[in-house]
């Protein structure tokens, strides 16, 4: 059993990649960037640059309600909801271009099946790395932060988060994910610490430089985007293609995320 942990988690590797909640637990290093680039981590990455604190959360229900009451939090509302009649306008959701236009408010819940959730279950893993929040728009800052961590010997994981079909709940993987994962480890690569990538790594790091000079048209273009935009949210999109327009990394520190910044 030792084996087949040591082979699926990547172990011969200090840069990992994997997907999802179960590749998150697989290959847990001392510090996991986790990546939901439509919209979780992207929604994260804006909220905190604007002085925010986010504290992750798996569900959308009354247990969201009162972990936001508790916290003396603002729970956000989903993207739909924020349209809807009798809810304020500008209310803060899990939408990056509202959260780029909202009146801020100091400690913000943000429910999201997938990435907020991996983000939870890892703050709450044994053992418990570091968690951060990578995405197109704070790539580099995020990927100059591994290569601090492996200058200190430290093993590193990234985990797109990928979405659920709803058919079964498995986890379809996002291309979007992908090259928000790859864009960190291109810049991991970049900085001199290629060798210590593994396979999985560095073919997403290879699938973002191949697509870099057409990332807004493949986010657009993509599932991802095909339906955000069909819902009427292709100005998320466009937020979340933005690359590198952002210094901050958000780390998880006592159930939320704040600021660090590059």
């Amino acid at each position: 059993m030792r084996h087949v942990r040591e082979v699926f988690g990547q172990s011969g590797f200090r840069v990992r990649l994997d997907w999802g909640p179960v590749g998150a637990r697989a290959t847990q290093g001392d510090v996991v960037v986790v990546v939901d680039v439509l919209s979780f981590t992207t929604s994260v990455t804006v909220a905190v640059g604007r002085g925010m604190d986010v504290y992750p959360f798996p569900w959308r229900d009354e247990r969201a309600v009162d972990f936001a009451r508790r916290h003396d939090a603002t729970l956000a509302v989903g993207r739909l909801e924020a349209r809807a009649p009798g809810v304020a306008v500008g209310a803060p959701s899990l939408s990056p271009a509202g959260l780029l236009t909202c009146a801020p408010v100091l400690r913000l819940v943000l429910p999201s099946p997938n990435g907020s959730t991996i983000a939870a279950a890892m703050q709450q893993g044994e053992p418990s790395g570091e968690v951060v929040a990578g995405c197109l728009r704070n790539a580099a800052a995020v990927g100059d932060h591994l290569v601090a961590a492996l200058e200190q010997g430290l093993a590193v994981s990234v985990v797109a988060a990928g979405e659920r079909w709803a058919e079964d709940d498995s986890l379809r993987v996002a291309l979007e994910d992908h090259l928000g994962a790859g864009a960190v480890l291109a810049r991991v690569v970049e900085r001199g610490q290629g060798h210590r990538l593994s396979p999985e790594a560095r073919a997403a790091a290879d699938l973002f430089a191949a697509t870099r000079p057409r990332l807004g048209e493949v986010l657009h273009a993509c599932v991802g985007g095909r339906e955000l935009a069909a819902k009427g949210f292709a100005t998320d999109v466009d937020v979340a293609a933005e690359l590198d327009v952002s210094t901050v990394v958000p780390v998880l520190r006592g159930g939320a995320f704040g600021s660090e910044r590059g």
